[in-house]
């Protein structure tokens, strides 16, 4: 094997990933299939931990590997596209729409603790911000 080639627990080690994972992202066409050493050793090229830690931050700002692979696979065609310019919208759309959720779920959370909510189904608070019997009842249902 040649000494720019590395061998599969060293491109794991060396990308913070596992064995599984690394064998997982080939048989999905993430990274090539390596060459194999005489001795039938993979032989993957150095660049390999590149594309790896690409993978891992593109996951890390919420692409699905599903997504990446297109991503991947739109970048080696080398012609230019906006693909990753419209992904990167919609994906920031998304965060957006998470940040919205949870800045809700804080407030209901803050309310909660400000008013002393001791229980799910018999809350003994004065005022209870929050109505679980109702948004526990099925949809059409009202309790009386």
């Amino acid at each position: 094997m040649s000494t720019d080639m590395l061998r599969t627990g060293e491109v794991a080690e060396a990308a913070g990933v596992n064995i599984q994972t690394l064998r997982y992202y080939e048989r999905r066409g993430l990274i090539a299939e390596p060459a194999r050493s005489l001795g039938g050793h993979r032989a993957y090229p150095a660049d390999t931990v590149t594309l790896l830690g690409i993978i891992k931050a593109a996951q890390k700002l919420g692409f699905t590997l599903d997504e990446v692979a297109e991503l991947l696979d739109t970048g080696r065609r080398r012609h230019p596209s906006r693909d990753l310019q419209q992904r990167a919208e919609a994906k920031l759309a998304e965060v957006d729409q998470k940040i919205a959720h949870l800045g809700a779920i804080k407030q209901a959370l803050t309310g909660l603790i400000a008013a002393r909510c001791d229980s799910l189904t018999n809350c003994t608070c004065t005022d209870c911000p929050m109505p679980f019997p109702e948004l526990a009842a099925p949809e059409g249902l009202t309790r009386r």
